[in-house]
């Protein structure tokens, strides 16, 4: 029996573009989509913190360091340039491959919650994509589970 798993995360990523004239899915910098393992082509999850909006499309490179984040096509109505977006891409594992499975958790601590898109310049909307951490678990704190 095959299970889905969370396979990578990018937490609060902002989204520097949301290009409706484009054919439909989402560009990522390329040296993100490499830290996270999540590939080109594969599907992924966005869910937008913002406005509670999620859906699904698929991932193209973006160009390395460039700090992209761009939702394209009939999805750019569901996200805005400067919108917090949590992108994830998922797994099917049996259970042997499960047992010692971890997903790759990436972080962006430079992500605001504000709407401050118009007011901000776009170099300073993609520095906000700059990894800030990494990790292959989730930690769980022992008074989480008093």
């Amino acid at each position: 029996m095959l299970q889905t798993f969370l396979k990578a995360k990018l937490h609060r990523v902002t989204a520097t573009h949301a290009e409706l004239h484009y054919e439909g899915s989402c560009a990522i910098d390329g040296k993100l989509l490499d830290s996270s393992g999540i590939r080109e082509y594969e599907q992924i999850h966005i869910y937008n913190i913002n406005n509670g909006e999620r859906f699904s499309t698929y991932a193209i490179r973006g160009e390395d360091n460039s700090g992209i984040i761009s939702v394209n096509g009939a999805a750019a109505h569901k996200a805005n340039k400067g919108d917090l977006l949590i992108i994830c891409a998922y797994v099917q594992l049996d259970e042997q491959e499960a047992e010692s499975f971890e997903p790759t958790l990436c972080y962006f601590e430079n992500a605001r919650n504000e709407n401050d898109a118009e007011q901000v310049s776009d170099a300073e909307l993609h520095a906000r994509n700059k990894l800030t951490g990494i990790k292959n678990a989730i930690a769980t704190q022992m008074s989480d589970l008093a």
